[in-house]
C-alpha cells in the first residue's frame, strides 16, 4: 500500500468515527458498554473531535509530495497509534472497555502499517 492510500483509509475510518462520536456520543458510548451522563457524553464529543482532526489531517495531507513532510506526517501518526494501542490495551485488560480488543486491533493495524511505511521510506531515502 502506498502512503496516499493509507492516509485515505485513515481519513475515512477516523473521520467517520469522529463525526459519529460528535453527533451521537450516547450511541458511541453504548457500543463500548459505557453508561453515560452529560459530562461523559461531552468527553466523548471531545474524543470525537480528536478523531475527526486526525481524519482531516490525513485527508488534507494525502497529496503531499515532499518526502520530509511525508515522513513527519507518518511518524506523527505512528506515534499516535502506538500510544492509542497502549491506552486501549490498558482499558481493555482493566475491564473498562467491553469491545476494547477491536479498538486495540484497529490501533495496532494503523501503528504497524505506519511503522512499515517509516521503515520503507527510511531505507528508500538512504538507498
Amino acid at each position: 500500500m502506498k502512503i496516499k492510500g493509507l492516509l485515505v483509509v485513515n481519513a475515512v475510518v477516523l473521520g467517520g468515527s469522529g463525526i459519529f462520536a460528535l453527533l451521537l456520543p450516547d450511541k458511541v458510548l453504548s457500543l463500548y458498554g459505557v453508561e453515560s451522563d452529560a459530562a461523559i457524553q461531552l468527553m466523548a464529543q471531545y474524543a470525537g473531535l480528536g478523531s475527526l482532526v486526525i481524519g482531516l489531517v490525513a485527508w488534507f495531507s494525502r497529496n503531499v509530495k515532499d518526502s520530509k513532510a511525508q515522513n513527519s506526517i507518518v511518524l506523527a501518526f505512528f506515534i499516535t497509534y502506538v500510544i492509542g494501542a497502549i491506552i486501549s490495551v490498558l482499558g481493555t485488560i482493566s475491564g473498562i472497555m467491553k469491545v476494547g480488543w477491536a479498538v486495540v486491533g484497529l490501533y495496532l493495524i494503523f501503528a504497524l502499517t505506519y511503522g512499515y511505511m517509516l521503515l520503507k521510506n527510511c531505507c528508500r531515502d538512504k538507498g
